[in-house]
């Protein structure tokens, strides 16, 4: 058993090379599917980590998951299997697209470029974890035993990690199930705790969604909040933050890297206005900027902080929050029990996806600034070949922002129609959280982009294990989709013409 576990976990890791596509296997296998991983002798998973070495599978293949005792079970990466899989994307032929590079599209799954929505599990941090699912099972809360003693050790070793990525103390940090549940916490429970002095808060109009819901509660319960407007780059306006401050505020919000258009806020100088005011707090939701960009909480004068793990190749499930002593913040809890992370989040830690967290900090820290580089050239290379083969493109956002998150509009085509047409591509539209809407983007309504712009848009996130050759094919395929939705388009005829669609009056109906 342990010897298959090893080849499994060599099978993954080899899968993740960054000069090499990635081999995915289908969720939708059974039980019974996944137990012929342990049943497959050596000689066969060797054939199958060299094959996925070499980045693709040619059809129809054997399964990794296929021994030879079960002929009958369906192969998840062959397209001839007689179980269709709907994650499985046909192959689309079209004159951009090389023989080498068609080989990407074999493999059956769609190329992933939206390491924003998540990004996948490091190999190093799940041979960190996997320990603590069999033999170290231990609850970490256990005083009384071995099995709580090294799981308790664990998982203080991850939080020192997680400290260290952000510059803080490791007893500031609180673990939760993720930025979602942080941002609710920090806001909704700062805003209770202080509610009989102060009732005002302040963030901006580009925030997660969550932070926006729930300053919406707190408004219902009696708060003012005051909604910042950004600069058509999507940052603020810091003359306008310090105007903004009152005798009663008691939180300022301002997220530090936008999750739709990569932006960074001035996190430093925020944190240099609101210090100046005594009693008022500063957080920030740093889901898209910890382990992507340098964060010191004691240089940028942040009191709280939202984190999650798998924006940085952890496992879901799991983050954590930044909460200040020295200054000391108060928050009231808004999960009550036994009184776990300093009373602020009662609940059973996860000790595995906690110490996978921990590890993937860790290889932030270690790698960010190789990571940076790698993004930045294929975010580069990504939007120069777009634009030497498409013209009406726009950038949304600051172009000095975060180079992992690239969101281009293109004019004169529908957002949804474009994603339709990209099936071997794995985009978004947006947020994530927010992408089955079919309104138009809050964030870059209020850059102040037209709603057609706003429909238009694609945001290609770009991450540590995304290659040359991704890119490329990604690039020529934009190109040509985007190509031919235009010459179906009357409008597109029109412009082509010299029309200004502007200056039409269109008639009502």
């Amino acid at each position: 058993m342990a010897s298959a576990q090893r080849h499994f976990s060599n099978l993954i890791r080899s899968s993740w090379k960054r000069s090499n596509h990635t081999l995915f296997v289908s969720s939708r296998l059974t039980t019974s599917a996944s137990q012929h991983v342990y049943q497959t002798n050596q000689a066969e998973m060797a054939d199958v980590v060299e094959d996925s070495r070499l980045g693709y599978y040619d059809a129809p293949r054997k399964s990794p998951l296929q021994s030879n005792s079960s002929p009958d079970l369906p192969n998840p990466l062959d397209s001839t299997s007689s179980r269709p899989d709907p994650l499985v994307v046909t192959p689309v032929h079209d004159p951009t697209v090389s023989q080498d590079v068609s080989k990407l599209q074999n493999i059956g799954r769609p190329i992933y470029l939206d390491f924003q929505a998540t990004t996948p599990v490091d190999p190093r941090v799940l041979d960190a974890m996997m320990p603590y699912f069999t033999n170290q099972f231990g609850n970490p809360h256990s005083k009384t035993h071995a099995y709580g003693w090294e799981s308790e050790k664990a998982v203080e070793n991850a939080r020192t990690h997680v400290a260290d990525l952000i510059g803080a103390n490791s007893k500031d940090i609180i673990f939760t199930s993720g930025a979602t549940e942080t941002n609710n916490m920090a806001i909704k429970g700062v805003g209770r705790f202080y509610k009989e002095r102060k009732r005002h808060i302040i963030t901006s109009q580009t925030e997660h969604k969550c932070v926006l819901d729930s300053c919406r509660v707190l408004q219902d319960e009696g708060f003012d909040v005051t909604y910042l407007p950004v600069n058509g780059n999507g940052l603020i306006n810091l003359q306008q933050l310090a105007d903004a401050i009152r005798s009663d505020t008691v939180l300022v919000s301002i997220m530090a890297v936008n999750n739709e258009i990569g932006v960074i806020q001035p996190l430093k100088e925020i944190g240099s206005i609101v210090r100046a005011h005594k009693g008022v707090f500063f957080h920030t939701d740093a889901a898209q900027a910890v382990g992507k960009i340098p964060i010191d909480v004691d240089e940028m004068q942040i009191d709280l902080l939202s984190m999650s793990s798998h924006k940085i190749y952890g496992p879901k499930g799991v983050g954590a929050a930044y909460v200040r002593r020295r200054p000391r913040v108060r928050l009231e809890p808004i999960i009550s029990g036994g009184g776990q992370e300093r009373g602020l989040r009662s609940g059973t830690v996860p000790t595995a996806s906690v110490v996978g967290f921990g590890e993937a900090c860790r290889l932030a820290k270690l790698e960010m600034q190789n990571d940076h580089q790698h993004v930045s050239s294929l975010s580069q290379r990504l939007h120069d070949k777009i634009k030497q083969r498409c013209t009406h493109i726009v950038r949304n956002g600051d172009p000095s922002g975060y180079p992992g998150c690239l969101n281009l509009s293109f004019e004169y085509i529908e957002g949804e129609s474009l994603l339709m047409a990209l099936k071997d591509v794995a985009l978004s539209s947006g947020s994530a959280c927010t992408s089955a809407s079919l309104e138009p983007s809050y964030v870059l309504r209020a850059l102040g982009s037209s709603d057609e712009n706003a429909h238009s848009s694609l945001r290609f996130g770009i991450g540590r294990f995304t290659t040359e050759r991704e890119v490329d094919f990604v690039a020529d395929k934009i190109a040509y989709v985007v190509n031919k939705l235009r010459d179906l388009s009357p409008l597109w005829e029109m412009v082509q013409e010299g029309i200004d669609l502007k200056s039409i009056n269109w008639s009502q109906h």
